[in-house]
């Protein structure tokens, strides 16, 4: 039976069901709007006026959005939440078909930190965008063929007696997933693909697919107080964001941006290093009448918050972790530290988190890395200095991060959201 409470158990449920929807960043985009828009969001276009209201812009595997509250003016602050769109994976290369041994399999190329072995002797399915030939041009349709098409099968123990000291996997050899016996005949993926959303295969002009876990997201545990899912890093924290800005009514303007890229660097037009928000936060000063001086003011009274996943201290591994800074699951959402720069959480940011999570009936746990270890980083300290805003990190702990599914648990996610509420307010 499970001991969460009722609105845990809801927020654990409605994350799980954003998750199986999102197979892709692209989904996670188009399901993110689908939530902003039953909560009163319109797309932005550039010839629209006053950014006033309630507003998004999406851009492939990214998206802004945006509650400019009435009686704001060019000294309002901002209150940014920050997370990523997209999760290490499997991707298909530009020519994606790979036969060997009378097998049809797929070249893919690895994106970002993937532990490999999770993808092992696992179900997938297909999904991404594919851009097709149009009557006007181009235009970019959805794949998501979310039933077990794929599979990347390991070698039999008999065949590797020392699998199990000892699992080496090559990118190139042995990551290969298999889709069908070969019939003899050309088929492609890409056929599969065209036939899936019922175009000709000619119209494929281009694609970005990736593999995903088709086994739904679910709760786990003798108390169903885990969640067990693909991509929760950092799926969770989109879903937590969008779910606090939807339900808001500042006083400081709000803002949400999911960034993709993220895993590979966020080097790229969709990712945390674009101008895209510090270009939507002058804008939206702007309009409100202000200049340079009334922007940097605002800013300077402002808060970003990089909301990505944490490590939760690994029970069979307790070594690899500090010993004074001991995370668990279900203990609150952990804000994330590091003397170098990793993650952007100082004095004066962690404290206005601890007050918000005060407000909110939350308790919060403090994150850092072993000294002799190096730590990952965020879109924290780019966004923060490419706005000059000041900046914390904080996310949900988890295990198995970066595996093909991993594990979370129920309570967090819920705990998250109201702390990211609370900061909306201003």
């Amino acid at each position: 039976m499970s001991v969460l409470s009722p609105s845990h158990r809801a927020h654990a449920l409605a994350l799980g069901r954003f998750i199986d929807e999102s197979p892709s960043p692209f989904h996670v985009v188009r399901t993110a709007t689908a939530m902003l828009e039953a909560a009163g969001f319109t797309a932005w276009h550039d010839a629209d006026g006053s950014p006033s209201g309630r507003w998004y812009r999406a851009d492939g595997g990214s998206l802004i959005a945006w509650i400019v509250p009435d009686g704001a003016t060019a000294s309002t602050p901002f209150r940014v939440i920050g997370a990523h769109t997209d999760s290490p994976n499997l991707r298909l290369k530009p020519h994606p078909d790979a036969p060997a041994a009378g097998w049809r399999r797929l070249g893919i190329e690895i994106y970002g930190g993937v532990l490999l072995n999770s993808w092992l002797d696992r179900d997938c399915g297909l999904s991404g965008r594919v851009t097709l030939r149009g009557p006007e041009g181009v235009r970019e349709q959805l794949v998501r063929i979310d039933r077990p098409i794929l599979r990347v099968p390991q070698l039999a123990i008999h065949l590797d007696r020392e699998v199990n000291e000892r699992l080496a996997l090559n990118r190139q050899e042995h990551l290969a997933p298999v889709w069908a016996i070969d019939d003899g005949t050309n088929r492609s993926i890409l056929d599969i693909v065209a036939d899936e959303i019922a175009v000709p295969g000619t119209d494929i002009l281009g694609f970005e697919l990736m593999l995903h876990d088709v086994v739904p997201s679910t709760l786990v545990g003798v108390d169903e107080d885990l969640l067990s899912a693909p991509r929760l890093d950092n799926q969770l924290s989109c879903h937590a964001a969008i779910t606090a800005l939807a339900g808001a009514a500042p006083d400081a303007i709000s803002v949400v941006t999911l960034f993709d890229h993220e895993e590979v660097g966020s080097v790229s037009s969709t990712g945390a290093a674009t101008a895209a928000l510090p270009q939507r936060l002058q804008s939206i000063n702007a309009s409100l009448g202000g200049d340079v001086d009334s922007y940097a003011r605002s800013i300077a009274d402002s808060l970003f918050v990089s909301s990505d996943n944490a490590h939760a201290t690994h029970p069979n591994q307790p070594h690899k972790h500090d010993p004074h800074h001991v995370i668990h699951c279900n203990g609150g959402p952990a804000l994330k530290f590091n003397a170098n720069q990793r993650y952007t959480t100082d004095a004066v940011s962690a404290a206005l988190f601890e007050l918000a999570a005060e407000r909110a009936g939350v308790s919060t746990q403090q994150f850092v890395s072993r000294s002799d270890m190096p730590c990952g980083s965020t879109i924290g300290p780019t966004v923060a200095a490419a706005t000059g805003m000041r900046a914390l990190d904080v996310g949900v702990p988890q295990l198995a991060m970066h595996s093909a599914r991993e594990l979370c648990g129920a309570s967090d996610p819920w705990d998250l959201t109201l702390v990211l509420a609370e900061l909306m307010i201003g």
